[in-house]
């Protein structure tokens, strides 16, 4: 169950579910940005869904780099992934054809000068972890908490509105989830005192 944090027209800000963290909060941290609408490729968006979903990213990674003490001095990486739902091993098993298995989506990664991982080396590329070893990467990685999301919506939210023009009604109301008080879109929710993945 993926957990969104925040909701506009340009797209959904997430948490990486538990077993698909890439980047240790405090190293800096990982946020998944889906674009608008799901696609295989981005160039299936619209000019206007493609500028409101960068507008979404951009916004993301300023919020990241204001919001998170270790990410002072630091930077964010820009990933567009996809490409394990297309892994031999992933479900349906065999050869899969991009255009019906690939959803793309953006995951923000956040570049601490003092990150402990090896694999997050300040000033070095990254590395990732191959698909059939991911769960066991993942589970050495924390996720971002309840308070730095929270800080990190609000100031999405605040930098669509006076950066990118944003108007209200192209946010979706959030709320603060009762059980795990992280952040959680309203979207499809709007009864619910609990997030998506609490509940489930």
């Amino acid at each position: 169950m993926t957990h969104c944090l925040f909701a506009c027209r340009g797209g959904v800000v997430c948490l990486p579910t538990v077993d698909a963290v890439l980047v240790d909060r405090a190293d800096g941290g990982n946020l998944v940005v889906n674009p608008p609408r799901e696609v295989w490729e981005r160039c299936e968006l619209s000019s206007e869904e493609l500028r409101l979903w960068g507008c979404l990213v951009a916004a993301t990674g300023h919020a990241m780099l204001a919001s998170l003490p270790q990410l002072a001095d630091g930077c964010v990486n820009y990933w567009e992934a996809g490409n394990w739902a297309l892994n031999d091993a992933a479900p349906p098993l065999g050869r899969k054809r991009a255009r019906e298995h690939r959803s793309v989506h953006l995951h923000v990664l956040g570049r601490s000068p003092d990150a402990v991982s090896p694999n997050w080396a300040w000033g070095e590329a990254p590395i990732f972890p191959m698909y059939l070893e991911r769960k066991g990467w993942a589970a050495a990685h924390r996720r971002l908490t309840p308070d730095e999301t929270l800080a990190i919506a609000r100031a999405i939210d605040q930098i669509l509105r006076s950066k990118y023009g944003f108007a209200g009604d192209a946010i979706e109301p959030s709320s603060v989830c009762q059980s795990c008080a992280y952040p959680f879109a309203l979207a499809h929710r709007a009864a619910s005192t609990r997030c998506a993945e609490c509940a489930a």
